[in-house]
């Protein structure tokens, strides 16, 4: 009974939910007519294969439209969508339980101090959430496929197929390609890359954002706390990488060096949105200046909008910890943004996920190096990348030893799934105790 109780809990359904997905797409990636030599992909590949799509990251062993058939290709396209689907509804779902607020309408007072969803509630955001995947995931292939057809003459089938899984790749910020140099080939050409864009960043924004902008429209004032830090963070974050990409590879005879001025300004904004979590790659990753590397850690490492389909700590986790750190700085008591305080709790869970997000990735990372004679920064990129779900790469994967692939495998993993369940965890699982110890301070700094 206690079993069966502890599978009720969401808190560790969820996890078996995304592992039990993890190997159903192994199965169906190990099975001979899933890759074009038509023979059994290896065990660690199709493990591999599976989880970065599951989890929505684009990491890859192998290329992918050489080395997997249609038939895998369209399981790879399938779990990428499941995944991002529920990540989004999971999250959500979660959000809302735990009290953050987010919008749906007057009924979320009540549901707050209930801890729960009504079920009328939850089949809404699961509906509006499925309307959105499927209005903006049709209208970019659709644009997408009309653009390779009618300028790059690729046939019908061939058009609609390649725009329909960078489509839904891009929508679940998943960075899947099915072209063997991603979007490289398409350096120049804006209504390639601005449809790509545009779904990333609008589910990266995270779907109690969608709902917010769905309900106020462009009403800064009635807008939540949650919704205007995630905007501005974002925006701002979007200005950095983009400012920065520009600058520090102007001159880059492998990146944006042989560019015009317009193809510059493309790559360096289009190259400012991936690093939020979604994967695809218009430029050389390998051949960017160590600065620019550099850059690209701290924007992986935040990631995307909260119950979304973007990775990493987040945006309001990140910012709420720099308005506390601001907030010490200048001596004031309260922490907040926008005229809003923020809850000793919330800075507790946002201090909780990033230290514990920070320790996983050293750890990571200090086992790699140990193992394998790949240099330090392209081995952190790589674990960084796997643990916010990015999918970017400096083109280490395919070197890495097994062991170093399965230490990725689990970092996609938790990555995807650990932060939800952890802050869920912290928000309603926490229970004062009936007493206070006496309080003593330790010398900081």
């Amino acid at each position: 009974m206690r079993r069966v109780l502890a599978l009720r809990d969401p808190i560790r359904l969820i996890p078996l939910l995304f592992l039990g997905a993890i190997i159903v797409g192994t199965i169906l990636l190990s099975l001979p007519f899933a890759t074009t030599a038509g023979t059994r992909a290896p065990l660690l590949t199709a493990v591999f294969t599976s989880t970065s799509a599951v989890a929505v990251t684009g990491l890859i062993v192998v290329d992918t439209p050489t080395y997997w058939s249609g038939f895998g290709q369209g399981v790879i396209l399938l779990l990428f969508q499941v995944g991002g689907f529920g990540i989004m509804t999971s999250a959500t779902l979660f959000g809302l339980m735990a009290g953050r607020g987010f919008g749906l309408r007057d009924r979320m007072a009540t549901q707050v101090e209930r801890s729960r969803l009504e079920k009328h509630d939850a089949v809404t955001a699961l509906k509006l959430i499925l309307a959105i995947t499927l209005v903006v995931e049709g209208v970019v292939a659709a644009i997408l496929a009309a653009r390779l057809f009618g300028t790059y003459h690729e046939s019908l089938g061939l058009a609609v197929w390649h725009g329909l899984f960078h489509s839904v790749s891009a929508f679940n910020n998943a960075g899947f390609s099915s072209y063997s140099d991603s979007v490289m080939g398409f350096q120049n050409d804006p209504l390639i890359l601005g449809p790509l864009m545009f779904a990333v960043i609008l589910t990266a924004l995270g779907f109690p954002v969608m709902q917010d902008l769905r309900t106020n429209g462009i009403a800064w004032r009635r807008w939540s706390l949650h919704t205007k830090i995630t905007v501005a963070g974002t925006a701002a974050l979007l200005a950095f990488g983009f400012c920065a990409t520009l600058a520090m590879e102007w001159h880059n005879p492998e990146t944006l060096g042989p560019m015009g001025w317009g193809a510059k300004i493309l790559n360096a904004a289009f190259h400012s949105v991936m690093p939020r979590t979604a994967g695809f790659n218009s430029l050389n990753v390998g051949a960017f200046h160590d600065e620019t590397i550099m850059t690209n850690f701290f924007l992986m490492f935040i990631g995307g909008g909260s119950a979304g389909t973007a990775g990493g700590i987040k945006v309001t986790t990140f910012f709420v910890l720099f308005a506390v750190v601001l907030t010490e700085v200048r001596g004031q008591r309260d922490a907040g943004l926008f005229q809003r305080r923020f809850g000793r709790e919330i800075e507790r869970q946002a201090l909780s996920v990033t230290v514990l997000s920070a320790a996983l990735i050293f750890a990571s990372t200090t086992y790699i190096a140990s193992i394998s004679p790949i240099p330090l920064d392209d081995i952190l990129f790589e674990t960084i990348s796997a643990y916010s779900t990015v999918g970017l790469s400096t083109g280490i994967t395919a070197d890495l030893p097994p062991t170093a692939l399965l230490v990725l495998v689990m970092l996609m993993f938790v990555g995807r799934v650990g932060t939800i369940t952890v802050a869920t965890a912290l928000a309603i699982g926490g229970r004062d105790r009936p007493y206070r110890y006496p309080q003593e301070n330790p010398i900081v700094g």
